[in-house]
């Protein structure tokens, strides 16, 4: 790990963690408890007696020097961020049970590719491909997930499948996807809000910049959610990704964040209307792998309906947690919709023949 902005700062016992590519998140907590999470691995404890309240309130000072802020009883939250390292530390006035830490990577890479995607067992081939269509027919995609299912490197990965000649513009308020970083000779503007430049703020001035993909990161505020509608109404792409337990739940989910009265039904026929795909994401201990698992276990289709005019779902693909698969064909909303950009896929997408009725 090579991060500029902090090369001035002792890590000290962290350092080997930090260098370990497998390693996504290290948590300090209750006096010496360190807890990693990583991606063969999932979440474990480990022993580094060196790692202890007194190093972890140093380096806290050393991030606060770093980043211009204070971290005392006055202010007792602290936030450190750089190219590919983030962290948050609560103050032991807060954290009764000592000083917490939070140290998340976010390295400028791509971690996941087909062969990896494949051989774990994350997707199979036929909806590998055609996800990857649907990117290159410009079909809105918004992946959900718990916190740590990988929803920011599935989105990543999807974007590393955008056309070269496509601009793409990020929006994030904390820097994960780094694509200009990992695509430096691409016409790729990276965004970040602060408390200047809000989601709505910047969103107008992507606007002016002429994108075909925006790329916002996590939807988890009512700005968020009109940010994403404002986005997919004015004809760009999108792609993002949401806390949600069901990829079905996305449009419903987005409607909980909004505050204000709007008419239900009236938001779900527009998310419907302009949102083509939503997947869900999950990790977990899998007993078959005897490892931690991240795989894709649902993906939906949305679009209204010509006649009733109501919102629908088409779960094209479903795995339960026991193996047991279920796929239905894309419906002809989604099939014309990426036709438009050249993309042709069959009716009987996925080969089910007399099984789908086709």
């Amino acid at each position: 790990m090579n991060d500029a902005i902090f090369s001035q700062i002792d890590f000290g016992p962290l350092q080997s963690y930090l260098d370990d590519d497998d390693v996504t998140d290290i948590s300090y907590s209750n006096g010496g408890q360190i807890h990693l999470k990583t991606l063969s691995k999932g979440i474990y404890p480990v022993e580094n007696p060196a790692v202890n309240n007194a190093f972890i309130e140093k380096l806290a000072f050393q991030c606060s020097n770093v980043m211009g802020s204070t971290f005392n009883m006055a202010h007792p939250m602290l936030d450190a961020e750089s190219a590919e390292l983030r962290l948050n530390f609560v103050h032991e006035s807060v954290a009764t049970n000592g000083v917490a830490c939070l140290i998340r990577k976010t390295p400028a890479k791509i971690r996941l590719n087909k062969k990896k995607l494949l051989d774990e067992g994350y997707i199979n081939l036929q909806m590998h491909d055609f996800l990857l269509k649907c990117v290159e027919g410009h079909a809105n995609i918004i992946v959900c997930g718990e916190t740590g299912s990988g929803k920011t490197e599935l989105v990543k990965y999807l974007a590393s499948h955008i056309k070269e000649n496509e601009k793409i513009i990020t929006i994030e308020d904390t820097l994960e996807l780094h694509l200009d970083k990992i695509y430096p000779h691409r016409d790729i503007v990276a965004m970040k809000t602060n408390n200047i430049a809000s989601y709505s703020e910047l969103l107008e001035a992507c606007m002016r910049q002429n994108p075909q993909w925006i790329l916002l990161s996590e939807v988890r505020s009512a700005e968020a959610v009109m940010a994403v509608r404002n986005s997919i109404s004015s004809g760009h792409n999108i792609l993002s990704t949401i806390h949600s337990d069901k990829a079905s739940s996305i449009p419903m989910r987005m409607y909980a964040l909004l505050e204000g009265n709007q008419d239900v039904t009236q938001f779900q026929r527009t998310i419907n209307r302009y949102v083509q795909l939503g997947i869900y994401v999950k990790g977990y201990y899998s007993k078959q792998y005897d490892r931690f698992q991240r795989e894709i276990l649902e993906i939906c289709e949305f679009y209204v309906d010509d006649e009733t005019n109501e919102p629908m779902v088409n779960e094209i693909y479903k795995k339960t947690l026991d193996g047991k698969i279920s796929i239905k064909n894309p419906t002809s909303h989604l099939l014309d919709y990426i036709a438009i950009q050249g993309v042709m896929l069959p009716a009987d997408t996925f080969r089910l023949g007399k099984e789908e009725g086709a």
